[in-house]
């Protein structure tokens, strides 16, 4: 069954910490990097399955609203879903929550664009269509 809406869990290292003692704002983008390829790698879109068929994915922009700080050891669970997609381009949100009292850290987006074999935006494959859902209004929650 497809999952349109992927939970991926992060415990957080102390490789994410910074000087304020809270896990630093750039290591979102990597989470998110990482939540998104997860839900990829789940629905069999593997970096194996995209050398295969030629394509990738890059970001062209990403946006975080940051609302509350995380922590050395904390349980983070971030959702992430396809808010929309068209032609060779996919809008991906993401939540950030801390599992132990369930406080929303951050949202974020970041628009995706699909590449062929060649490094030229190109249409989104119907195989991935079928499987990534759009979930343009889902609110977040735990």
């Amino acid at each position: 069954m497809v999952q349109a809406v992927y939970e991926h869990k992060i415990i957080v290292p102390q490789s994410a910490i910074d000087a304020n003692m809270h896990v630093n704002n750039v290591v979102y983008v990597q989470w998110m990097q990482d939540a998104a390829t997860a839900h990829s790698d789940s629905l069999g879109f593997t970096s194996e399955f995209y050398d295969k068929i030629g394509g990738t994915w890059v970001a062209r922009s990403h946006y975080i609203e940051y609302l509350s700080p995380a922590f050395l050891a904390d349980e983070l669970i971030v959702q992430t879903w396809i808010s929309s997609i068209k032609r060779s381009i996919s809008n991906r949100e993401y939540a950030f929550f801390r599992q132990s009292d369930k406080v929303l850290l951050a949202r974020a987006k970041t628009l995706w664009i699909y590449l062929n074999a060649n490094g030229k935006p190109s249409r989104i494959p119907n195989e991935l269509l079928a499987k990534y859902i759009a979930c343009e209004s889902y609110e977040p929650k735990l």
